[in-house]
């Protein structure tokens, strides 16, 4: 049956609507190991819920693990509140090692992530164990597979997609992760956030 003109219109609206308001994701080619080290970075920053580790050396009642508030700071002997959230542990040792200065002379501070429970990777699709995990710092494609309990044996393991927020848009990373595994690629580096998805492979 032959449609009429004016039937065909709405039909033609709706799709042309449809495409519209699902956009395909654009892809982005692998970063260099220097873009991945950069941009993990400046993403290994603490924020509430995460669990440091203070080292003060010589100082055991300065040292200890504390839980970052959910205002992003930890109440610090004899410094009181010290915001730790927005920085890496570099410098929360910096802001540490600042207030220690007024009290101790010459203080050595070193402060360790112990949990990244502020930021998140997500991890589906053909994996024997998928769902949310906590970001570690620098945390690999191969590390996020495994925390996931591996490829299922349905996996297209080199067709694994990471979509990435970029400049506010989503993108889509195709990562070799087979490749990776047996030593063709260099390891990708994940940032919090990322989303991981394994297909399933059709031969």
């Amino acid at each position: 049956m032959r449609l009429s003109p004016a039937l065909l219109l709405p039909w033609m609206l709706t799709a042309a609507l449809a495409c519209r308001s699902a956009p395909r994701v654009p892809d982005l080619p692998l970063p260099t190991e220097q873009e991945a080290r950069a941009a993990a970075s400046t993403s290994n920053t603490l924020g509430a819920g995460d669990v440091v580790e203070v080292r003060v050396f010589q100082e055991p009642d300065h040292s200890g693990i504390w839980l970052v508030s959910p205002e992003g700071t930890i109440d610090y002997p004899l410094c009181g509140k010290v915001e730790l959230a927005g920085r890496t542990s570099s410098t929360a040792a910096d802001a540490l090692r600042g207030c220690l200065a007024r009290y101790l002379r010459n203080p050595q501070v070193a402060v360790l992530i112990r949990e990244y429970n502020s930021k998140k990777i997500f991890v589906f699709g053909e994996v024997q164990k998928p769902g949310t995990f906590p970001y570690e710092g620098e945390m690999t494609i191969i590390q996020a597979i495994t925390v996931a309990g591996g490829f299922t044996k349905l996996a297209a393991k080199n067709s694994t997609n990471v979509t990435r927020l970029v400049e506010g848009q989503e993108r889509k990373i195709r990562v070799p992760v087979e490749d990776i595994g047996v030593g063709r690629e260099k390891n990708f580096l994940l940032q919090p956030g990322d989303i991981i998805f394994v297909p399933e492979s059709f031969f």
